[in-house]
Order: C-alpha cells, then structure tokens, then sequence
C-alpha cells in the first residue's frame, strides 16, 4: 500500500530538484511580504556602485577624451623641447626637419607686464611664437581674427580674464620688457590650458621676432625652447621617434608625439581617478559589510519558514536556492538604482574638475561602467550572502515545532572555506585596480585584516574582563546590560567588527583629507614673505636693494642661485646614464637642470639627517656638498660620491657631505642641492628676494616701480597666489568630501544594519524581563546602556586604528608630518555611539510594545 504524504502536492520538487521554474515562483512568493525588510541590503549597495559608477564613468570619459583631443592638445604631430638653446648638432637637426615638414617656433618663458592704462602689474607666461602654431586646435580669441594678426605686427593675445581683472579692452598697450604692444585681442583658450595654470601665471602671446627687443632673455632666466612640426606622413612618427631617441637623451632635449601626449594625460588622470577610486573601494567595502549582516537578518527571520518548507519536503539544497535566487534578485535592483544613481553623480563630476582639465570631458552615459558597476554589485550580493545563507543548510525541520532544537552541522555540500578564499580574490583583485601595485596592493589587503582582527580580539577580551571581573553588586540597570555583553547569543563581536570598521574607515577619510589639505595650503602668518623677486641679474642686485629701502621694507633675505647640470656621478657620464639601459636608474639625476644656492649655514625649513655638514670650503680637496635626503634616496646618491657639475662650460667637482631634511611647505627658499661658501662665488648667477610688503597698496606700488626701471625682474604676488589656491583648495576640498560623504552615507547605513541584527537576539530576553516585572522604562535604559558600551569601544578603537592608518600615509606616501585635529575625531566618536544607542532603542520599541504572550506565540 502506498502512503501519501497529503501535505506533498503532485508538484512537489522531490524528483525534480532543481527544477527553477518552480524555484523561481517560490523565491518571488516568499518575498513579498519581505520585500520591506530588505531594505538595508539594497541601500548597502547602491551607495557603494553609485560611486563606483560615476568615478568609471568619469575615467571612461576621461580616457575617450584624451584620444580624441590629444593631437589638439599638443597642436603639432611632434613637439621638441629643451630648457636652453640648442647646441650645434641638434640645431642642425632641428635644421633639416624645418626643410621637410611645416614648422613653427615658440619661446616662453615667466615675466611681468605693465598694464600701460592703469600701471597694474602681473606675473605671466610669456608665449613668443612664430609660425601657424597650432596645427592641430585653434588659439580662441576674440575678436577671431586677432589669433592670426597678431603674429605679424607688434601686438599680443592677452589672457581675457586677466583683461578684465585689470579693465583692459583690446587696443590698449601693454609692456613686455622693453616693449609695448597693443592689445590684439582676448585669449579665450590654447593647447594644454587649464583654469589652474592661467589663474597662476596667465598666457600672454606675443611674436617671436620681438623676442630680443624685450630684452628679457636674460643669464639664468628659466627659458624653454619649443618646436612643433606637422609631418607629412603620420603613420612613422613613432618608429622615427625610437630611432632618434638617444641623441635627443644625450643632447637633454624632449620630444612629445600625439600618442606620448597620450600615454603622459593618461597618466596624469589615473592618479585623480585612483583617489577616487580607493574612495570608491572604501564605500563599497563598508557596503559588503551591510550585505553581510543585512542578509544574516534576513535568514534569523526565515528560520521558522525554512522550516515548515523542509516539513513539507523541500530539501536543503532547494532552500538554500530559494533564498539566493531572492539575494540576487534584490542585489540586481539595488545594482541598477545604484548605477542610475552614479550616472547622477557622474554628470556633476567633470564640472567640478573643469578648472584642473586642459580638455573637454564628456558627460554621456559609459555604458561599459554602468555594466561594471552591475556586475560587480551582483557579484558582491551573492559572496557576501553566502556565508549567512549557508546556515539554511542547517535548519532541521524539527525547528518548525522545536524551536530551541539544535542540530549538528553536516559537512556543506559548499565548502565556507572556498567562500572565504573567493571573497579574499575579489577584495584583493578589486583593490589592486586603483592601485596597480602588488605590493601596495597587498600591504592594504594586510592592513584591512590586521584592523578586522584587532576588532575581533578586542571584542574579546571586552567579553572576557567583563565575565572575568563582573562586579557582585551595584545598579541593577548597569549590571544587566554589562552581563549582556558576553551572555549567550550575544552580539558584541559582530557590532564590534562592524562598527569598528566603519568608523575607522571614516575617520581615517577626515584625516587623510586634513593631510591633503594641509599639504595643499600655504601659510599667511604676519611673518612670512608675501612677495618674491627673482632674476635679480647681480649688477641689479645693489638698485633692487635701495628700491626695497626705499618701500621700507625688508631686503635682508636676499639668495644667490647658479643655474648648473650634472656632469658626471662617480665614474657614470651623463652621456652613458642617458642611453645606456643598464643605467636607467640614474636618467633623472641628469635629465634636469639644478639650481643651487651657496651659504655658510642652514635654513629653519632643514636640518641634517646624515653626513657633516660644510658652510665653509677652505679650499683642500673636494667641496662637500648637502643633498635634500629624499631626492637622493629616489636617485641612488649615497654619502661620498662623487658629483661633477657643468656650470656653463666649467666643471666643478663635489663630494656628497650630508643629507637634509627640508620642509618644503613653507614660505623660503628650498633646494635639492646647497654648496658651502667660497665655491661658487665667481659663476655666472642670479639672485631671488624674499621681503613683505604690510598692505596690498604698498605692495602694487612696489611692484610697478620695479617692472619699470628693472623689466627682466619677475615678481611673484603671494598674496594674489594664496587668494588662487584658496579657491582652487575649496574646490579640490569639494571632491574629497563629496566622495568622502558616499562611504560616511554606507557606514551609516551599516551601523543601522549592525545594530538592526542584535534585535532578534533580544526579543526573548526582553518578553522574560516583562514577564518577571521590568518596567518598559528599565529595559530601554539596560539596552541603551548595552549599546552605549559596545558603541564607545567599537568608535575608540576604530578611531586609534585609523590614527595609526592616517600617520603611516602622511609619514610614508605623501611624506609630511601627521597633525590630527582632535575636536572632530571626539566629534564622530560621539556621532557614533548616539547613532549606535539611537538605532538599538528604536529597535527594540516594537518589541516592548507588544505583550509577552503575543511575542512567545511568535517565537514559539
């Protein structure tokens, strides 16, 4: 006789076990009295792609632009470049391309103009050009035709929004120099300008055959030599490149091609994007934290369902696949609204970085980031919910009538330690994308462990004192939540870890953005120079002197500097280091030109680190030089080496004495390399003035009766500077906090989770404490006191790691000194714990509401 089980309808999944049709009915019937309660794991992850989204986009759109705007951005298909005139050999090879490809020529170069109508004055770039430059793009002006008449008669392009600080119209004069010339027209845009670049020293073109009128080409003057050319056939350029590339290392000269100009953007940008990037990771950790203990309450809840389904037939693997298959579902709508989200974002994004970018950056939808986001976010949803769906395996059908019953687990048919190696892949993986390091990519990955196990024993050890040396008597409240702690079925561990972790991460993103920020902002303080003069040619040094006097003020930090390049170092030519591979480490000690300086004693902004220092040569032996210790680290330069310097034709040999420490923050002059005195006395130099002007009249009327009687004389306004950067800061400050709040949005959206899982590990004891007589008042003030405690550890240790986490940054990635500002860490300690006290009290009104016998027949 056959027995029929009628509680098994003739559809039952027993001979078909996967059969997903049915599957997929019973996951979208279950759901839809939970659809509210998934709440917290969907809004995990929308913060978290919403970011990821826009910052792809933006890197996408990035990219597409730099391809399609790089030959406008350069202007020419080949651009040579070089800090001094050319020398015989490559002039005749500048010579002969000049013969085969259209040609043009460019000199620039920093120097003061005197608005001739009003008598402002203003450091700007000067542009001397020759020829139909750009090749590639336009030189926007207006009126339009000024971008060609200007090139024949004695006139210039002037920045438009330098004319209009100083209320100059097109047809007034401006001088240049020795030189006046009339305004042509406005400079709206040019190849490679950005809003940072022109707000520092405005673009002011002129033409090149008025260049040695203006008698600005001066010894030491900081000079680059330009040459652009529009070749013929474009499809060689590049192996032409390599073939000529060792005479142009040997001779220090620079060329640049679309594709080069294309590799150098990219390069640029992926610093920006790697920022945001880590930010983005950052987000969406906490948001993987979210899915984890979001979906853990999810499955507290189904216990009692899981159950009777597995009464009714439904084996453990089926359910298991239920309640994924809903996971992926809400892990794919949470998903897209967090890609249409970061499409949000992403419009906003290149507005905000216009003035940072020399080209015109698309808002249109990246397509293939949206699909990144998606599809890291389903890949996310269904990782971090395997470890607390795995639990459905265990769920004995005798829970349905027993719900005190425990089981032993089985072996899974799913190993968890697979679970754990796939998500460390994914973490690591996905870290390693911003970074591109391995290395830096591991001891991040390192730094996130180590945190999670601090968290961990931490949590511990608070249980194990607690229960080690609970007090025997005192306030009943007090002692109720403290025994909560480490009672069974507890909740510290998990509320310590996550919280922890969030405010951590947090706290380290207000730290980090002080570092930046203070990295980025320049000291006013009534005893720093706000005006700097230089190419002081040494027979102006006396006039430039008695000028200053003159003004009243100070001219007593006047600094000698001798331009030079680097010879030899040991027994390495510059020639060999230049174009032998071998050598490759030491290019960059002999690609750049130096600026030294010579004196008798150190600066406030340095001291030595190691070796001797030298003031005085006495005139034995080789002089000892100091080297800044950083850049001789980067560059393999050791105590006692030997350097040889060209200075103009003449070579002078040094031996490496010290290394500085220098803080180049500061408002002085810094150098890489400083000689002793009685070595350089007699070369050819120049000299720069540091001095302070006590109001902005003084100081305007100081500067135009400099840039007239001494026009080669560039002065730098500071206090025009420090206004620029000030607005350019808030800008960058804009970005960090706006990408900062995405992750402080995720973390609070994880606390709420954190928190929201302890409430069914209360409901028991809060229905006993009814029924033995506690009041609802004791019970909210024993919970508030639990959750106070766990909120206070999990924010203070959070917030030591990431003081340790911040220092080890500022001290050894962006290398400046770590000042934490202690108002706001304390500020978001206390943030934390009322937020944490706030959401476990919340929770637990609708449990203390309810009668104890209505909430047993629930639990029971």
């Amino acid at each position: 006789m056959n027995h029929i089980n009628p509680f098994i309808s003739p559809n039952s999944p027993r001979q078909t076990p996967f059969r997903f049709s049915w599957l997929f009915q019973m996951a979208w019937r279950d759901s839809r009295k939970s659809r509210s309660r998934l709440f917290l794991f969907i809004a995990a992850i929308i913060v978290g792609i919403a970011a990821l989204v826009a910052i792809y986009s933006l890197g996408n759109n990035l990219n597409d632009a730099i391809n399609n705007q790089a030959a406008s951005l350069l202007g020419a298909d080949v651009k040579i470049s070089t800090n001094q005139p050319l020398q015989s050999n490559m002039q005749k090879f500048v010579d002969s391309l000049e013969r085969q490809h259209e040609y043009s020529e460019e000199i620039n170069f920093a120097s003061m103009v005197l608005f001739n109508k009003n008598g402002g004055t203003r450091l700007v770039q000067v542009r001397a050009l020759q020829g139909n430059f750009p090749f590639y793009g336009t030189l926007e002006t207006e009126p339009i035709r000024a971008n060609i008449a200007f090139r024949t008669q004695q006139q210039a392009l002037v920045d438009a929004t330098l004319m209009l600080q100083f209320g100059a119209k097109v047809g007034d004069s401006i001088q240049v120099g020795n030189t006046v010339f009339q305004i042509a027209g406005k400079l709206l845009n040019a190849p490679g300008q950005t809003g940072f670049s022109t707000a520092i020293a405005p673009i002011v073109y002129i033409p090149l055959s008025y260049i040695q009128q203006t008698g600005l080409l001066q010894k030491g003057s900081r000079v680059s030599y330009q040459y652009y050319f529009l070749f013929n056939h474009k499809n060689d350029i590049e192996k032409w490149v390599s073939s000529i590339k060792p005479l142009l290392d040997a001779n220090d000269v620079n060329i640049d091609t679309v594709e080069s100009q294309k590799e150098s953007m990219g390069r640029t940008f992926a610093d920006l994007t790697r920022y945001l990037s880590l930010v983005g990771f950052i987000a969406l950790l906490l948001g993987c934290t979210g899915v984890a203990g979001a979906v853990h309450v999810y499955v507290k809840e189904k216990v009692n369902t899981i159950a009777i389904m597995r009464c009714l037939g439904v084996k453990a693997t089926q359910a298991f696949v239920i309640f994924l298959i809903q996971i992926m579902g809400i892990g794919l709508l949470g998903s897209v609204i967090g890609a249409l989200l970061g499409i949000g974002i992403q419009q906003l994004l290149p507005f905000v970085l216009h003035d940072f970018l020399p080209i015109s950056v698309s808002t249109a939808i990246s397509w293939v980031a949206v699909a990144q986001g998606i599809g890291i976010g389903l890949i996310i949803a269904i990782l971090f919910a395997l470890l607390p769906l795995l639990s459905i395996q265990y769920i004995s059908p005798l829970q349905a009538i027993r719900s005190a019953f425990e089981v032993k687990p089985v072996k899974s048919f799913f190993s968890a330690w697979w679970i754990y190696l796939c998500i460390a892949l994914f973490v690591y993986g996905f870290a390693y994308m911003p970074i591109h390091d391995a290395k830096q990519t591991t001891q991040f990955i390192i730094g996130i462990a180590v945190a999670l196990l601090v968290l961990y024993m931490i949590a511990r050890l608070l249980m194990w004192t607690i229960k080690r040396f609970f007090p025997s008597s005192g306030n009943y409240i007090i002692l109720q939540a403290l025994a909560n702690l480490y009672r069974p079925n507890n909740q510290t561990t998990l509320l310590m870890v996550s919280i922890g972790l969030g405010t951590a991460f947090i706290s380290i993103l207000f730290l980090m953005q002080d570092v930046l920020m203070a990295r980025l902002n320049l000291s006013d303080t009534n005893n720093q120079p706000n005006i700097v003069l230089f190419d002081i040619q040494a027979g102006q040094k006396p006039g430039v002197d008695s000028m200053a006097k003159a003004f009243h003020l100070p001219a007593n930090n006047m600094v000698p500097i001798v331009n030079m390049r680097l010879a030899a170092l040991n027994q390495i030519q510059a020639t060999s280091a230049l174009t032998d591979s071998s050598k490759k480490k030491y290019r960059d000690l002999f690609r750049r030109e130096y600026r030294v300086t010579y004196r008798n004693s150190l600066t406030v902004s340095e001291k030595i680190v190691a070796g001797k220092w030298m003031g005085k040569y006495n005139g034995t032996g080789m002089p000892r030089i100091s080297i800044e210790a950083n850049y001789a680290k980067r560059n393999h330069v050791h105590i006692g080496d030997t350097l040889n310097f060209n200075v103009q034709g003449i070579n002078i040999s040094t031996i490496v004495g010290s290394f500085r420490q220098v803080n180049w923050g500061g408002m002085q002059t810094n150098f890489l390399v400083v000689f002793p005195t009685g070595v350089l006395e007699a070369a050819p130099q120049f000299w720069v003035l540091l001095t302070r002007a006590p109001n902005r009249q003084i100081a305007a009327h100081f500067q135009q009766s400099i840039v007239q009687q001494f026009p080669n004389v560039s002065i730098i306004d500071l206090a025009l500077v420090l206004q620029i950067l000030n607005d350019i800061i808030q800008k960058i400050a804009f970005v960090i906090r706006f990408m900062a709040g995405l992750s402080i949005c995720t973390g609070l959206i994880v606390f709420i989770a954190s928190v929201y899982i302890s409430k069914y590990q209360r409901v028991r004891e809060t229905v006993l404490l009814r029924t033995l007589g506690a009041s609802r008042k004791q019970i909210f003030a024993i919970t508030a006191l639990e959750y106070f405690f766990v909120g206070l550890m999990a924010s203070l240790t959070g917030i030591i790691l990431s003081l340790i986490g911040a220092w080890a940054l500022a001290k050894y990635t962006f290398e400046t000194s770590f000042q934490p500002a202690l108002i706001p860490i304390l500020s978001l300690m206390v943030i934390v714990c009322i937020l944490t006290v706030t959401i476990g009290v919340l929770n637990s009104r609708g449990i203390v509401k309810q009668s104890p016998l209505e909430v047993l027949r629930k639990e029971g």
